[in-house]
């Protein structure tokens, strides 16, 4: 009965959030027309008006993001060509980043360093997870093999810790910058600003979300592995 509950605690920790954060989003996803223009092109609008120089606004199959790299605000389908509150309030999210990038926010900065860090370290993990059978059966070296579990696992975690670490970055862009942009721009009502709250507040927790639902994947190695 206890490992029962510890199971479901577990499921609900990790499948929580992300739930959650996808639940928030198609909730608010119905085209308004009332809107006067999709997510991108809001996207485009704001760029122009706080003068991001040689941003670009560009269509996603990939998740809504901000790539600091090719400096570009990138959107998926519903958002790009959206007028729903989710496409308005996510493309406002995703400037805030590039308005972050621009003004040099030490945070922001600080993330870039370590998700390429955190990127690199989950590609070893992986490959880790891979040799380690490998290892055990040409090495028969239980303490080579248990060190390169041991390296994989924390790789694999390594991802999880970063965007929670730089979750303040998120929440940044959504309530400093995308929170005031719409507000003082008038582009949605003061009714539809508290439905904005919990999308801007599922904005921030997208990453979270999806690193902690990663964490599946190890189990199922370490299931594999068990084997």
């Amino acid at each position: 009965m206890l490992i029962a509950i510890i199971i479901i605690l577990v499921l609900i920790i990790i499948f929580g959030p992300q739930y959650w954060v996808t639940a928030v989003l198609k909730k608010y996803s119905m085209p308004q027309e009332h809107f006067p223009g999709t997510g991108g092109e809001l996207a485009v609008h704001l760029i122009d008006k706080y003068q991001l120089q040689d941003v670009k606004v560009e269509k996603t199959e990939h998740g809504d993001h901000y790539d600091p790299t090719d400096k570009t605000v990138r959107l998926t389908a519903d958002k790009f060509d959206g007028k729903s509150l989710t496409a308005i309030t996510v493309a406002a999210h995703e400037v805030g980043h590039a308005i972050q990038h621009q003004k040099g926010y030490l945070p922001f900065q600080f993330r870039q360093r370590i998700v390429t860090f955190a990127i690199a370290a989950e590609k070893i993990g992986a490959y880790a997870m891979i040799a380690i059978p490998f290892i055990a059966i040409f090495s028969r070296s239980p303490g080579l093999s248990l060190l390169m579990f041991i390296l994989a696992v924390g790789s694999m975690l390594i991802g999880t810790l970063v965007h929670f670490i730089t979750l303040p970055v998120e929440w940044d862009a959504s309530f400093k910058r995308a929170l005031p942009i719409l507000e003082e721009g008038q582009y949605i009502s003061d009714q539809e600003m508290k439905h904005a709250h919990k999308i801007l507040t599922a904005a921030a927790m997208t990453y979270v979300s999806g690193s902690l639902a990663s964490l599946l994947n190890l189990g199922r190695w370490i299931a594999v592995l068990r084997r």
